[in-house]
């Protein structure tokens, strides 16, 4: 029994709110009629032309903008598509999407729909799609690089070629299975098919032995300025921040909650987090602010221990003692020296002043370099999402058990690889994909 066709789908495709111009998206059967109707006839496929824009049922005028038509398959959705290209006015889109909503068999697209719409396709796969949401959302140029090579499929063909080698490895363990009668076949399809494994396992296990890289540098590489009150970890944020961000005291306890600012230092996104001073007190409040700044430093990828040069505190507190091998100290306020001059302070010490601004710029570029240094461009693709991560250990996790397992129970050497083939699979949408639909699709904005 034939299925009734999808609706045809339409939203708003540029970002909401006055702009020069604005693009609306119609997908789907009746995106053909559209056209007919409203700025007709149709072009060329894949042609720019300007046309009137008008209502489908008035014919009044709505605009003077651009049309473009991609008729299915060659679209971004696989099917028809129609393009039109506004004067970006408030009034000018409401007009035009209020028309399309008159229209017999169109409605507003949901979050997402275009994007599934392709994945469903065959245009894209699930780690292209993620790779597409994250390049939407890139703020940095080290961000932006790494979501247009997941959305380009590099993640994509490496997870694709472990997966053939693994179909490889587990065809001929089923033909093994097949010819059990005759045990030299048997023995050298097992054979040759733990070689293949024994490569790819540890293709798989470099690959998340990556620290994080991917995923810190899509979230952000978090910084973490910690030390007794008045040190100047307010202060600080504000200058790296380049604006009021945290309230600046000389009262001891002011900072009382985590305050954050991103920032982007070398096209690396970084977010800097000012926390409340270390100290003995028995207030309340204050208690609960230290817990959050010891949280706070718990989860960072580098700690900033700032102290007062008048009065240094160069030894970490014992509840940040763990974190020394990623602690950086900070000496400010060192133009309040005798002299006014920095101090000569070990290599693993700087020497600042937020007040006038000394040791700024080599501060910054301290943390440029740490943050490259572990998050920047290593020439290979890298994991970028805790589904990935977890997907991958599936798939180290069936390999390993197939190689530590016993030869001799082939069915159950076979179903080891099974569990990895599909783990992969799962990561690009090869296979059994429902679950994750909802949550992929669901980050998208509604012209998307």
């Amino acid at each position: 029994m034939a299925h009734p066709p999808e609706p045809t789908i339409f939203a708003l495709a540029s970002a909401p709110g006055r702009a020069g111009v604005a693009v609306v998206r119609v997908s789907g059967e009746g995106a053909g009629r559209v056209i007919d109707y409203m700025a007709g006839p149709k072009p060329d496929p894949r042609r720019a032309v300007g046309r009137f824009i008008r209502h489908p049922e008035s014919g009044e005028k709505i605009d003077r903008g651009v049309v473009l038509w991609f008729p299915s398959p060659a679209s971004f959705t696989g099917e028809d598509v129609v393009e039109l290209h506004l004067h970006g006015g408030r009034a000018v889109v409401q007009a035009v999407l209020s028309a399309l909503t008159l229209m017999p068999g169109l409605r507003m697209a949901e979050p997402g729909e275009f994007a599934r719409r392709a994945f469903e396709a065959g245009k894209i796969d699930l780690a292209e799609v993620e790779g597409l949401a994250d390049l939407i959302d890139a703020e940095t140029e080290g961000q932006r690089r790494q979501a247009l090579a997941q959305a380009s499929g590099v993640l994509s063909d490496l997870y694709d070629g472990w997966r053939a080698s693994l179909i490889e490895a587990l065809g001929l363990i089923e033909a093994g299975i097949d010819f059990a009668d005759e045990g030299d076949i048997g023995l050298k399809t097992f054979t040759d098919a733990r070689s293949i494994i024994q490569v790819l396992v540890r293709a798989v296990i470099h690959h998340l032995e990556d620290g994080h890289r991917g995923e810190i540098l899509r979230e952000g590489f978090r910084v973490a300025l910690i030390g007794p009150p008045n040190a100047g970890k307010s202060s600080l944020l504000n200058a790296l921040a380049r604006r009021d961000v945290a309230i600046v005291s000389a009262e001891a306890g002011t900072t009382r909650d985590v305050v954050e600012a991103r920032l982007d230092l070398g096209g690396l996104p970084v977010i800097v987090s000012d926390t409340a001073g270390f100290r003995e007190t028995e207030g309340a409040i204050e208690r609960e602010g230290m817990r959050r700044s010891q949280a706070a430093a718990e989860a960072a990828d580098l700690v900033l221990w700032l102290t007062d040069a008048t009065e240094p505190q160069t030894v970490l507190p014992a509840e940040l003692a763990p974190l020394a091998d990623r602690t950086l100290l900070v000496m400010n306020k060192t133009d309040l020296l005798p002299g006014g001059d920095a101090p000569v302070l070990p290599d693993d010490i700087v020497p600042l002043s937020v007040e006038t601004g000394a040791g700024l710029g080599d501060l910054i570029k301290r943390l440029t370099v740490i943050a490259s240094e572990r998050i920047g461009h290593h020439g290979e693709p890298a994991l970028t999402q805790v589904r990935h991560r977890r997907l991958v250990e599936a798939c180290r996790d069936g390999l390993e058990a197939f190689l530590s397992g016993p030869a001799d129970e082939v069915e159950l050497r076979a179903e080891d690889l099974r569990g990895a083939a599909d783990a992969l699979g799962r990561i690009t949408g090869r296979v059994d994909v429902e679950d994750v639909l909802d949550h992929i699709f669901g980050r998208f904005c509604i012209g998307k």
